[in-house]
């Protein structure tokens, strides 16, 4: 039996407190303390991306992480993008351009969009693909996710 730790999180904008398991995962913690059910749990392995969110700035795969790592740190979920019930834009030029079929990967490709957009406000297309090259999509074959991307980026530039 693992042992219960103390453990104070920022999780898109609101402070949570919780007694975990040492073992428990990050993406478990956000799915099943903290009924954050937006990101996925894929592959468990890191393989996917399914499961990443924004770790105090950096997009991350919660599923590599232990809960107790995250003490102290602030993480925005792809929960924690739209605002006063509104969407991103990466969230409605998802559905704009078609970029969903399963929706499985979608929470995990808009965040390391975000994160990508944040970083390099003016991408290109080829700077796309190698920066969402961690997330696997199983259905659309990238081509309306990169549409997507490349128009939530000329619209963030405005």
């Amino acid at each position: 039996m693992s042992k219960k730790v103390s453990i104070t999180v920022k999780v898109n904008g609101e402070v949570f407190k919780a007694d975990v398991e040492s073992r428990m995962l990050l993406i478990d913690f956000l799915r099943d303390v903290l009924g954050l059910t937006g990101t996925k749990k894929g592959c468990d392995e890191g393989k996917c991306g399914a499961c990443t969110i924004l770790f105090n700035g950096s997009a991350v795969k919660s599923c590599l992480m232990f809960a107790v790592q995250a003490d102290g740190s602030e993480i925005i979920t792809i929960e924690g993008l739209s605002k006063e019930g509104k969407l991103h834009p990466l969230q409605e030029e998802f559905m704009k351009n078609i970029a969903i079929q399963c929706g499985y990967c979608t929470a995990g490709m808009i965040m390391v969009a975000y994160n990508l957009l944040k970083l390099y406000p003016k991408i290109n297309e080829d700077e796309i693909r190698k920066g969402i090259s961690g997330n696997l999509c199983r259905c659309t074959g990238y081509v309306n996710i990169v549409k997507a991307i490349l128009s939530a980026a000329h619209r963030c530039e405005k």
